[in-house]
């Protein structure tokens, strides 16, 4: 951008974080609005994957960066719990990993969601910052653990974190079967709060709990962020269980300089 240039009128229905992260933490999370794709996927897709016209994608993500210090750390997300650093050059393939670290300035992670948690974590100290893809086999497979024991070893302790829960499918629209609740229980007593019986006698996980249990059984304890169902606001979110044919949104977070 020019000097004489004005910046960029930040999109208003994006989400800033409301949480007391150090200065020099940076966050977003898109929504669908102030994109240029079509029909399912209008009109913020960020995806390259979920069959949107690849050239409205592109045109998608040029508006992004403008509000972004360089080109993010674009991962191949695939529900496990490989955790890798954004500090490294980018790669024509996108890296296969569930969540990523930064701990140099304007390296930025990203995370695509579309009923899935996005999870930002940051320590205390403003040395570090991470960004998670929580849906519920993730959740199950301990990727909130895995990012949380990953910061630690590289100097910021549990207790220094603080962490930022995104939009995602609510209870009420998230109807699992009884193997996901079993697994659950099996990995935590205390998960047993995060599912509620339909009075068809199904069950209901609620994500935003899990991940709270998640993150305290890691000692993070500073959390914030209150439950938004991505699948019960189609103006706002794009929503995979809602609609199948969907676009993507994306939550990022970087260091400052």
């Amino acid at each position: 951008m020019r000097q004489n240039e004005s910046k960029p009128h930040w999109p208003a229905q994006w989400i800033r974080p409301d949480w007391p992260a150090p200065a020099r933490v940076k966050a977003f999370i898109t929504t669908r609005h102030a994109g240029a794709s079509l029909g399912p996927y209008s009109s913020f897709n960020l995806a390259l994957h979920c069959g949107d016209d690849s050239a409205k994608v592109l045109q998608n993500r040029a508006t992004l960066r403008q509000f972004l210090p360089q080109e993010p750390f674009w991962l191949h997300q695939i529900h496990g719990t490989d955790v890798v650093s954004a500090d490294q050059p980018a790669s024509l393939e996108p890296a296969q990993a569930d969540a990523c670290i930064a701990q140099l300035p304007h390296h930025v992670c990203p995370i695509m969601v579309a009923d899935c948690l996005p999870i930002l974590l940051a320590c205390e100290s403003g040395q570090r910052v991470a960004a998670v893809h929580a849906g519920w086999r993730g959740l199950a497979a301990g990727i909130i653990e895995k990012t949380v024991l990953t910061l630690s070893l590289q100097g910021s302790a549990p207790e220094r974190l603080m962490a930022y829960i995104g939009p995602g499918i609510g209870a009420s629209a998230f109807e699992v079967g009884e193997e996901v609740y079993d697994t659950f229980l099996r990995q935590n007593p205390h998960n047993r709060s995060a599912f509620i019986r339909s009075p068809l006698q199904r069950w209901h996980a609620d994500l935003h709990a899990l991940a709270l249990v998640a993150l305290k059984s890691a000692g993070v304890h500073k959390v914030y962020g209150q439950p938004v169902c991505t699948y019960s606001d189609p103006e706002r979110f794009y929503s995979y269980r809602r609609d199948r044919i969907t676009g993507r949104m994306a939550a990022f977070i970087w260091l400052d300089s």
